[in-house]
Protein backbone atom coordinates (compact mmCIF):
# COMPACT_ATOMS: atom_id res chain seq x y z
CA UNK A 1 0.00 0.00 0.00
CA UNK A 2 0.91 3.67 -1.15
CA UNK A 3 -0.63 7.04 0.33
CA UNK A 4 0.63 10.04 -0.85
CA UNK A 5 -1.42 13.76 0.06
CA UNK A 6 -2.11 15.91 -2.54
CA UNK A 7 -3.88 18.61 -1.22
CA UNK A 8 -4.39 20.58 1.70
CA UNK A 9 -7.45 23.56 3.04
CA UNK A 10 -6.29 26.06 5.08
CA UNK A 11 -8.44 24.56 8.29
CA UNK A 12 -6.54 20.80 7.72
CA UNK A 13 -8.41 18.56 5.54
CA UNK A 14 -6.30 16.86 2.97
CA UNK A 15 -7.15 15.21 -0.44
CA UNK A 16 -4.81 12.70 -1.62
CA UNK A 17 -4.16 9.01 -3.35
CA UNK A 18 -4.09 5.32 -1.56
CA UNK A 19 -2.49 2.50 -3.85
CA UNK A 20 -3.44 -0.86 -2.81
CA UNK A 21 -2.62 -3.58 -5.05
CA UNK A 22 -4.05 -3.00 -9.04
CA UNK A 23 -6.58 -0.07 -7.28
CA UNK A 24 -6.03 3.56 -6.77
CA UNK A 25 -8.23 5.05 -4.64
CA UNK A 26 -8.83 9.23 -4.03
CA UNK A 27 -9.05 10.17 -0.40
CA UNK A 28 -11.06 11.26 1.80
CA UNK A 29 -13.01 8.03 1.17
CA UNK A 30 -15.96 6.03 2.14
CA UNK A 31 -15.56 2.43 3.26
CA UNK A 32 -18.93 0.51 2.36
CA UNK A 33 -20.33 -1.32 5.32
CA UNK A 34 -20.55 -5.03 4.64
CA UNK A 35 -21.98 -8.55 6.17
CA UNK A 36 -19.90 -11.14 5.38
CA UNK A 37 -17.60 -9.60 2.87
CA UNK A 38 -20.60 -8.35 0.76
CA UNK A 39 -23.26 -4.81 0.90
CA UNK A 40 -26.09 -5.77 2.72
CA UNK A 41 -28.55 -5.23 0.42
CA UNK A 42 -26.55 -5.04 -3.15
CA UNK A 43 -25.99 -8.55 -5.54
CA UNK A 44 -22.39 -9.18 -6.87
CA UNK A 45 -23.88 -8.95 -9.85
CA UNK A 46 -24.83 -5.47 -9.40
CA UNK A 47 -21.60 -3.83 -8.16
CA UNK A 48 -20.58 -2.47 -11.46
CA UNK A 49 -23.53 -0.66 -11.68
CA UNK A 50 -21.59 1.64 -8.69
CA UNK A 51 -18.88 4.17 -9.74
CA UNK A 52 -15.82 3.22 -9.67
CA UNK A 53 -13.14 3.00 -8.43
CA UNK A 54 -14.74 4.68 -5.28
CA UNK A 55 -17.11 1.67 -4.66
CA UNK A 56 -14.31 -1.00 -4.57
CA UNK A 57 -13.47 0.10 -1.02
CA UNK A 58 -14.98 -2.55 1.74
CA UNK A 59 -15.06 -2.12 5.19
CA UNK A 60 -15.40 -5.92 7.01
CA UNK A 61 -15.18 -7.74 10.32
CA UNK A 62 -13.72 -11.01 10.94
CA UNK A 63 -16.15 -11.87 13.52
CA UNK A 64 -18.94 -11.95 10.67
CA UNK A 65 -16.80 -15.04 9.55
CA UNK A 66 -17.27 -16.30 12.83
CA UNK A 67 -19.98 -18.88 11.88
CA UNK A 68 -20.39 -20.74 8.86
CA UNK A 69 -17.74 -21.45 6.85
CA UNK A 70 -14.43 -22.13 8.67
CA UNK A 71 -11.46 -20.03 8.57
CA UNK A 72 -9.19 -22.89 6.81
CA UNK A 73 -11.66 -23.37 4.28
CA UNK A 74 -11.37 -19.60 3.85
CA UNK A 75 -7.47 -19.65 4.00
CA UNK A 76 -7.60 -22.83 1.46
CA UNK A 77 -9.53 -20.47 -1.48
CA UNK A 78 -6.76 -18.47 -1.42
CA UNK A 79 -8.70 -15.63 1.07
CA UNK A 80 -11.61 -13.75 1.27
CA UNK A 81 -10.81 -12.02 -2.64
CA UNK A 82 -10.81 -15.42 -4.06
CA UNK A 83 -13.77 -16.93 -1.96
CA UNK A 84 -16.48 -14.13 -3.35
CA UNK A 85 -15.20 -13.32 -6.95
CA UNK A 86 -14.18 -9.58 -6.53
CA UNK A 87 -10.66 -9.57 -7.09
CA UNK A 88 -10.57 -5.99 -7.71
CA UNK A 89 -11.80 -4.76 -4.56
CA UNK A 90 -10.07 -3.30 -1.81
CA UNK A 91 -11.01 -5.00 1.88
CA UNK A 92 -10.23 -3.11 4.59
CA UNK A 93 -11.20 -5.26 7.91
CA UNK A 94 -11.84 -4.09 11.44
CA UNK A 95 -12.64 -6.41 14.60
CA UNK A 96 -15.60 -3.42 15.02
CA UNK A 97 -18.79 -3.30 12.79
CA UNK A 98 -21.37 -0.94 14.44
CA UNK A 99 -24.45 -2.88 12.95
CA UNK A 100 -23.96 -6.61 14.00
CA UNK A 101 -20.37 -6.51 15.98
CA UNK A 102 -20.54 -4.10 19.00
CA UNK A 103 -17.98 -4.01 21.48
CA UNK A 104 -18.67 -4.73 24.80
CA UNK A 105 -16.30 -2.80 27.55
CA UNK A 106 -17.87 -4.47 30.59
CA UNK A 107 -16.96 -8.55 29.32
CA UNK A 108 -13.53 -7.49 27.82
CA UNK A 109 -11.02 -7.92 30.32
CA UNK A 110 -6.91 -8.78 30.14
CA UNK A 111 -6.92 -11.40 27.68
CA UNK A 112 -8.85 -10.34 24.94
CA UNK A 113 -11.62 -7.88 23.47
CA UNK A 114 -15.35 -8.63 23.93
CA UNK A 115 -18.16 -8.28 21.06
CA UNK A 116 -22.16 -8.56 21.01
CA UNK A 117 -22.80 -10.72 17.99
CA UNK A 118 -25.35 -12.72 16.56
CA UNK A 119 -24.04 -15.51 17.76
CA UNK A 120 -23.86 -14.17 21.01
CA UNK A 121 -20.85 -12.10 23.37
CA UNK A 122 -17.32 -13.68 22.11
CA UNK A 123 -14.05 -12.78 23.39
CA UNK A 124 -11.45 -12.45 21.10
CA UNK A 125 -7.88 -12.88 21.64
CA UNK A 126 -5.29 -11.34 19.89
CA UNK A 127 -3.51 -14.68 18.65
CA UNK A 128 -7.51 -15.48 17.58
CA UNK A 129 -7.86 -12.38 15.77
CA UNK A 130 -4.93 -12.56 13.59
CA UNK A 131 -5.53 -16.43 12.70
CA UNK A 132 -8.72 -14.43 11.14
CA UNK A 133 -7.11 -12.11 9.32
CA UNK A 134 -4.17 -14.36 7.93
CA UNK A 135 -7.14 -16.48 6.69
CA UNK A 136 -9.08 -13.67 5.52
CA UNK A 137 -6.31 -12.07 3.74
CA UNK A 138 -7.69 -8.34 3.45
CA UNK A 139 -5.34 -4.98 1.95
CA UNK A 140 -5.46 -3.82 5.45
CA UNK A 141 -6.44 -4.80 8.69
CA UNK A 142 -6.70 -2.62 11.74
CA UNK A 143 -4.99 -3.95 15.42
CA UNK A 144 -7.13 -5.30 17.85
CA UNK A 145 -8.19 -2.64 20.79
CA UNK A 146 -10.09 -2.43 23.94
CA UNK A 147 -12.72 0.62 22.79
CA UNK A 148 -14.69 1.95 25.34
CA UNK A 149 -17.69 5.10 25.63
CA UNK A 150 -17.68 8.28 26.89
CA UNK A 151 -18.66 7.86 29.82
CA UNK A 152 -16.19 5.63 31.43
CA UNK A 153 -13.69 6.38 34.35
CA UNK A 154 -10.07 7.90 33.64
CA UNK A 155 -9.01 4.56 34.97
CA UNK A 156 -11.23 2.56 32.61
CA UNK A 157 -9.92 4.31 29.83
CA UNK A 158 -6.64 4.26 30.85
CA UNK A 159 -6.57 0.39 30.97
CA UNK A 160 -7.88 0.48 27.69
CA UNK A 161 -5.03 2.33 26.12
CA UNK A 162 -2.80 0.25 27.77
CA UNK A 163 -4.15 -2.87 26.66
CA UNK A 164 -4.57 -1.75 22.95
CA UNK A 165 -1.11 -1.03 23.02
CA UNK A 166 0.09 -4.29 24.41
CA UNK A 167 -2.56 -5.93 21.60
CA UNK A 168 -1.02 -3.55 19.10
CA UNK A 169 2.62 -5.11 20.02
CA UNK A 170 0.70 -8.86 20.23
CA UNK A 171 -0.55 -8.54 16.58
CA UNK A 172 2.50 -7.41 15.17
CA UNK A 173 4.55 -10.07 16.91
CA UNK A 174 2.04 -12.98 15.70
CA UNK A 175 3.61 -15.50 14.06
CA UNK A 176 1.51 -15.12 11.25
CA UNK A 177 1.87 -11.06 10.85
CA UNK A 178 3.53 -11.77 7.62
CA UNK A 179 1.05 -14.02 6.03
CA UNK A 180 -1.72 -11.62 5.82
CA UNK A 181 -0.50 -9.75 2.90
CA UNK A 182 -1.64 -6.59 4.40
CA UNK A 183 -0.93 -3.30 5.38
CA UNK A 184 -1.26 -2.95 9.01
CA UNK A 185 -3.18 0.11 10.84
CA UNK A 186 -2.44 0.45 14.35
CA UNK A 187 -5.71 1.33 16.64
CA UNK A 188 -5.72 4.68 18.61
CA UNK A 189 -8.25 4.46 21.07
CA UNK A 190 -8.52 6.71 24.40
CA UNK A 191 -11.90 7.74 24.96
CA UNK A 192 -13.10 11.03 25.53
CA UNK A 193 -10.17 12.55 27.36
CA UNK A 194 -7.61 14.09 25.27
CA UNK A 195 -4.26 13.34 27.05
CA UNK A 196 -5.11 9.73 26.92
CA UNK A 197 -5.52 10.22 23.23
CA UNK A 198 -2.31 11.68 22.74
CA UNK A 199 -0.52 9.25 24.65
CA UNK A 200 -2.02 5.93 22.60
CA UNK A 201 -1.63 8.22 19.49
CA UNK A 202 2.32 9.14 19.85
CA UNK A 203 2.75 5.35 20.74
CA UNK A 204 0.94 3.66 18.02
CA UNK A 205 3.41 6.43 15.82
CA UNK A 206 5.95 4.91 16.77
CA UNK A 207 5.27 1.22 15.54
CA UNK A 208 6.06 -0.26 12.17
CA UNK A 209 2.23 0.49 10.80
CA UNK A 210 1.72 1.96 7.33
CA UNK A 211 -1.49 3.62 9.25
CA UNK A 212 -4.04 4.20 11.72
CA UNK A 213 -7.20 3.56 12.40
CA UNK A 214 -9.19 5.92 15.45
CA UNK A 215 -11.43 4.46 17.21
CA UNK A 216 -13.86 4.96 20.30
CA UNK A 217 -15.85 7.47 18.43
CA UNK A 218 -19.69 7.33 17.79
CA UNK A 219 -20.05 6.12 21.40
CA UNK A 220 -21.15 8.26 23.40
CA UNK A 221 -19.05 11.33 22.82
CA UNK A 222 -20.81 14.48 22.15
CA UNK A 223 -20.78 16.50 18.55
CA UNK A 224 -18.69 19.18 20.28
CA UNK A 225 -16.11 17.84 22.29
CA UNK A 226 -14.46 15.90 19.17
CA UNK A 227 -13.08 18.34 17.65
CA UNK A 228 -10.81 19.09 20.28
CA UNK A 229 -10.44 14.99 20.37
CA UNK A 230 -9.59 14.95 16.44
CA UNK A 231 -7.24 17.55 17.05
CA UNK A 232 -5.14 15.56 19.53
CA UNK A 233 -4.65 12.78 17.52
CA UNK A 234 -3.80 14.35 14.28
CA UNK A 235 -1.16 16.56 15.78
CA UNK A 236 0.97 13.41 17.06
CA UNK A 237 0.47 11.72 13.70
CA UNK A 238 2.75 11.67 10.96
CA UNK A 239 1.16 13.32 7.80
CA UNK A 240 2.60 10.58 5.29
CA UNK A 241 0.26 8.02 6.54
CA UNK A 242 -3.24 7.20 6.01
CA UNK A 243 -6.14 7.73 8.72
CA UNK A 244 -8.89 5.69 8.91
CA UNK A 245 -11.96 6.73 11.55
CA UNK A 246 -14.92 4.72 12.79
CA UNK A 247 -17.90 5.73 14.19
CA UNK A 248 -18.70 8.83 11.82
CA UNK A 249 -21.44 8.24 9.78
CA UNK A 250 -23.42 11.03 9.27
CA UNK A 251 -22.75 13.96 6.63
CA UNK A 252 -22.43 15.99 9.14
CA UNK A 253 -20.02 13.96 11.26
CA UNK A 254 -18.46 13.12 8.09
CA UNK A 255 -17.64 16.72 7.02
CA UNK A 256 -16.16 17.25 10.72
CA UNK A 257 -14.05 14.58 10.35
CA UNK A 258 -12.19 15.67 7.06
CA UNK A 259 -11.67 18.72 8.04
CA UNK A 260 -10.10 17.12 11.08
CA UNK A 261 -7.52 15.16 8.57
CA UNK A 262 -9.17 11.64 8.37
CA UNK A 263 -8.90 9.89 4.93
CA UNK A 264 -11.12 6.91 5.25
CA UNK A 265 -14.77 6.57 6.83
CA UNK A 266 -16.71 3.48 8.22
CA UNK A 267 -20.26 4.60 8.14
CA UNK A 268 -23.38 2.51 8.82
CA UNK A 269 -25.67 5.67 7.19
CA UNK A 270 -26.60 3.94 4.60
CA UNK A 271 -27.39 0.68 5.75
CA UNK A 272 -29.80 2.60 8.11
CA UNK A 273 -31.18 4.91 5.41
CA UNK A 274 -32.05 1.68 3.63
CA UNK A 275 -33.34 -0.34 6.14
CA UNK A 276 -35.82 2.35 6.84
CA UNK A 277 -36.29 3.56 3.51
CA UNK A 278 -35.38 6.73 3.45
CA UNK A 279 -33.41 7.89 -0.06
CA UNK A 280 -30.93 10.59 0.06
CA UNK A 281 -31.57 13.66 -1.52
CA UNK A 282 -29.40 16.72 -0.86
CA UNK A 283 -27.60 18.04 -3.29
CA UNK A 284 -24.08 17.50 -3.93
CA UNK A 285 -23.61 19.98 -6.84
CA UNK A 286 -24.20 23.06 -5.50
CA UNK A 287 -25.48 23.26 -1.32
CA UNK A 288 -28.27 25.35 -1.61
CA UNK A 289 -30.00 24.51 -4.21
CA UNK A 290 -33.40 21.88 -3.52
CA UNK A 291 -35.69 20.29 -5.40
CA UNK A 292 -38.55 22.99 -6.23
CA UNK A 293 -41.34 20.17 -4.97
CA UNK A 294 -39.09 20.18 -1.27
CA UNK A 295 -41.63 22.29 0.82
CA UNK A 296 -40.08 22.52 4.36
CA UNK A 297 -43.77 21.63 5.60
CA UNK A 298 -43.51 17.92 4.15
CA UNK A 299 -42.92 15.69 7.11
CA UNK A 300 -41.45 12.96 4.93
CA UNK A 301 -38.81 15.49 3.67
CA UNK A 302 -35.94 17.10 5.89
CA UNK A 303 -33.58 18.54 3.00
CA UNK A 304 -31.10 15.29 3.13
CA UNK A 305 -33.49 12.27 2.86
CA UNK A 306 -37.21 11.48 2.25
CA UNK A 307 -39.36 8.63 3.17
CA UNK A 308 -40.17 6.03 0.46
CA UNK A 309 -42.75 4.57 2.42
CA UNK A 310 -44.88 7.57 2.93
CA UNK A 311 -48.97 7.73 1.01
CA UNK A 312 -47.48 10.83 -0.93
CA UNK A 313 -45.01 9.14 -3.00
CA UNK A 314 -47.77 6.04 -4.13
CA UNK A 315 -48.61 8.14 -7.56
CA UNK A 316 -44.97 9.66 -7.95
CA UNK A 317 -43.94 8.85 -11.30
CA UNK A 318 -40.66 10.92 -10.63
CA UNK A 319 -37.01 9.51 -9.68
CA UNK A 320 -36.66 9.32 -6.58
CA UNK A 321 -33.73 12.73 -7.73
CA UNK A 322 -33.91 14.07 -10.61
CA UNK A 323 -30.66 13.97 -12.36
CA UNK A 324 -29.68 11.18 -10.46
CA UNK A 325 -27.56 8.93 -12.95
CA UNK A 326 -27.38 5.83 -10.40
CA UNK A 327 -29.29 2.89 -11.58
CA UNK A 328 -32.75 3.09 -9.69
CA UNK A 329 -33.22 6.72 -10.99
CA UNK A 330 -32.22 6.04 -14.13
CA UNK A 331 -35.01 3.21 -14.63
CA UNK A 332 -37.25 3.68 -11.42
CA UNK A 333 -39.92 5.96 -10.15
CA UNK A 334 -40.66 6.80 -6.77
CA UNK A 335 -44.43 5.02 -6.97
CA UNK A 336 -42.67 1.68 -8.04
CA UNK A 337 -40.49 2.25 -4.74
CA UNK A 338 -43.56 2.66 -2.94
CA UNK A 339 -45.00 -0.49 -4.03
CA UNK A 340 -41.81 -2.48 -3.38
CA UNK A 341 -41.64 -1.11 0.03
CA UNK A 342 -45.34 -1.50 1.07
CA UNK A 343 -45.58 -5.25 -0.34
CA UNK A 344 -42.54 -5.95 1.64
CA UNK A 345 -40.79 -7.05 -1.77
CA UNK A 346 -37.03 -7.46 -1.33
CA UNK A 347 -35.82 -5.36 -4.18
CA UNK A 348 -36.85 -2.15 -2.48
CA UNK A 349 -33.74 -2.45 -0.52
CA UNK A 350 -31.43 -3.74 -3.37
CA UNK A 351 -32.71 -0.86 -5.30
CA UNK A 352 -32.90 1.65 -2.52
CA UNK A 353 -29.39 1.00 -1.46
CA UNK A 354 -27.64 1.26 -4.97
CA UNK A 355 -29.17 5.06 -4.83
CA UNK A 356 -28.08 5.59 -1.34
CA UNK A 357 -24.77 4.51 -2.32
CA UNK A 358 -24.02 6.10 -5.37
CA UNK A 359 -25.54 9.43 -3.99
CA UNK A 360 -23.03 9.05 -0.84
CA UNK A 361 -20.01 8.25 -2.88
CA UNK A 362 -21.05 11.55 -4.87
CA UNK A 363 -20.96 13.32 -1.66
CA UNK A 364 -17.45 12.16 -0.72
CA UNK A 365 -16.40 13.00 -4.46
CA UNK A 366 -17.91 16.77 -3.79
CA UNK A 367 -15.55 16.73 -0.66
CA UNK A 368 -12.72 16.24 -2.69
CA UNK A 369 -13.39 18.60 -5.34
CA UNK A 370 -13.85 21.33 -2.23
CA UNK A 371 -10.60 20.82 -0.73
CA UNK A 372 -8.91 20.70 -4.07
CA UNK A 373 -10.32 23.63 -5.06
CA UNK A 374 -9.91 25.63 -1.38
CA UNK A 375 -13.18 26.12 -0.71
CA UNK A 376 -13.82 23.01 1.85
CA UNK A 377 -14.59 25.29 4.83
CA UNK A 378 -17.26 26.93 2.53
CA UNK A 379 -18.72 24.07 1.34
CA UNK A 380 -18.73 22.79 5.61
CA UNK A 381 -20.47 25.82 6.70
CA UNK A 382 -22.92 26.17 4.13
CA UNK A 383 -23.66 22.54 4.42
CA UNK A 384 -24.44 22.59 8.04
CA UNK A 385 -26.50 25.84 7.96
CA UNK A 386 -28.60 24.39 5.32
CA UNK A 387 -29.64 21.30 7.03
CA UNK A 388 -30.02 23.64 10.13
CA UNK A 389 -32.12 25.72 8.37
CA UNK A 390 -34.20 22.67 7.25
CA UNK A 391 -34.67 21.15 10.58
CA UNK A 392 -35.57 24.37 12.06
CA UNK A 393 -38.42 24.82 9.60
CA UNK A 394 -39.69 21.27 10.13
CA UNK A 395 -39.90 21.91 14.09
CA UNK A 396 -41.77 25.59 13.53
CA UNK A 397 -43.99 23.95 11.05
CA UNK A 398 -45.10 21.25 13.40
Amino acid sequence: MKFSVKSWSKGGSRAGVVHVGSCSLETPALLLTTRKGLPAFIPPDHLSSLPTPDSRLFQISPLHFVEGISSKAISDMGGLHQMLGLKEHVFVANPRDSIISLPEYQSTNKMGASFETPCGRLLIKPAQYMEMISSLKPNIWATLADEVPAWVSEKRNRTSVDRSLRWLDDCLKSAVAYNTGGAVFGSIVGGSKIDERKRCAQEVAKRNVSGFCIGGFGLGESIDERPALLSAITECLPEDKPRQICGLGLPEEILQGVAAGMDLFESTYIYHLTLGGFALTFPTEKIGRHDPGDQLHDTVRDGTKINLKATIYRKDTSPILVGCKCYTCQNHTKAYMNHLFNVHEMLAQILLEIHNTHHYLGFFRKIRDAIKGGTFEDFYQKFVETRRNHIVAAALSA
